[in-house]
């Protein structure tokens, strides 16, 4: 709890000290997609991507992390990391393929989860409804010799009370 930085430290530090506040290593968008695929061909590395798919992690976000720490490490670009994001998630969805892993894709709106918000509504809606139908409603009750009868109103009282002269 009190390892957190000065508020205002990373205002004291050297500019242009980060790796990503530097001009990039690579700014060809080929190059960079050669250098993430050469990445993601090493055995270890792989299997940890197929590891986070097998336990829910969508290739979208699987992606988008392995481009974010290029940029941080000063490897290439926010702009070249937009380019060969198709390409990073193709070869990711294509691997997963072959492996055989059953993964989400991240792009979809879930239409399971959809199906099941809309059930869930439909259920609620049908338990009020019966219990509507169920506790019939009491009708008010009518008074017959409703006579009118004159309210007293009592005069305002006090130093702001308001005097018709």
């Amino acid at each position: 709890m009190f390892e957190a930085p000065i508020p205002g430290a990373s205002l004291t530090l050297e500019p242009k000290n980060a790796s990503y506040e530097r001009p990039p290593e690579i700014t060809d968008p080929e190059d960079a997609l050669v250098y993430h695929l050469d990445k993601l061909t090493d055995e270890r590395r792989i299997k940890a991507a197929t590891l986070l798919m097998e336990d829910g992690l969508d290739i979208r976000t699987l992606t988008e992390g392995i481009l974010r720490k290029g940029v941080y490490d000063g490897i290439h670009s926010i702009d070249v990391s937009l380019i060969i994001a198709p390409a990073i998630h193709e070869y990711l969805k294509t691997t997963a393929d072959m492996i055989g892993i059953d993964y989400k894709e991240g792009f979809e709106t879930d239409e399971q989860d959809m199906d099941l918000d809309y059930e869930i509504n439909q259920r609620a809606a049908r338990k009020a409804l019966a219990k509507a139908k169920a506790t019939p409603m009491e009708a008010p009750e009518v008074v017959e010799d409703f006579e009118e009868e004159e309210e007293m109103v009592e005069a305002p009282k006090g130093l702001m009370a308001r005097r018709s002269v």
